[in-house]
């Protein structure tokens, strides 16, 4: 069966307030990729098909979970949000936060305006960003065996979008959940692929490890 497993990256660089800075895994993103990796490995998940979007975090985290070498595909790769950010900012006023609670208070607010056009010269818009989601997800489903795809939350949270015909509340509310190193998959159900299983951590699950169940 040609089902996709989505797996967000490590945690990356935390302290970063741009898109460069925040293109690499901490050591502790590392090291949530080698958990999975033996996780999938003692599991015997088999993945005959393994792909990443280009950036750092994506790829550093699938040679970190010991995969063989991916698929690169720009189109996995995750909204420039620091980018929006700075633009929103600039335009519109709203402060850029720097805690997660208002992080929490700023991504709807961020994807709604962006949605709805209101963020000029954005790196792309908000309906480029649902179609590049919707090919490379459909090209990875259409040919043959179960995939492995290394990206980011945000994508994550498009892909739910799409699956489920979420608004754009919900998106943001989906993407704010999303832990590093989780593991989403969709399984085709008729024409469709349709979630089932979000946001799972198995490798994260001992008493010993709940600290490397991060978000940011």
């Amino acid at each position: 069966m040609s089902y996709i497993t989505l797996v967000r990256h490590g945690q990356a660089n935390t302290t970063a307030r741009d898109e460069h800075s925040y293109d690499k895994l901490s050591e502790l993103g590392h090291q949530q990729a080698r958990w999975l990796g033996a996780h999938l490995r003692e599991t015997k998940a088999h993945y005959p098909r393994v792909f990443c979007g280009t950036l750092t975090r994506h790829v550093e985290t699938a040679a970190s979970m010991g995969l063989p070498e991916p698929v690169r595909d720009a189109r996995l790769n995750e909204i420039e949000y620091f980018t929006l950010a700075q633009l929103f900012e600039e335009q519109h006023g709203v402060t850029i936060p720097t805690d997660r609670e208002g992080f929490v208070q700023h991504l709807p607010l961020t994807f709604k305006a962006w949605a709805n056009g209101d963020i000029r010269n954005a790196p792309e818009t908000f309906e480029q960003f649902e179609t590049r989601v919707s090919d490379a997800l459909r090209e990875i489903h259409d040919d043959d065996g179960p995939a492995i795809v290394v990206t980011s939350g945000g994508l994550i949270s498009m892909v739910v979008r799409q699956a489920m015909g979420l608004d754009i509340p919900a998106m943001a509310r989906v993407a704010l959940a999303i832990m590093n190193t989780s593991l989403h998959r969709l399984h085709p159900i008729g024409a469709d692929l349709s979630p089932v299983l979000f946001n799972a951590v198995p490798h994260l699950e001992a008493p010993d490890r709940h600290f490397a169940q991060t978000h940011l």
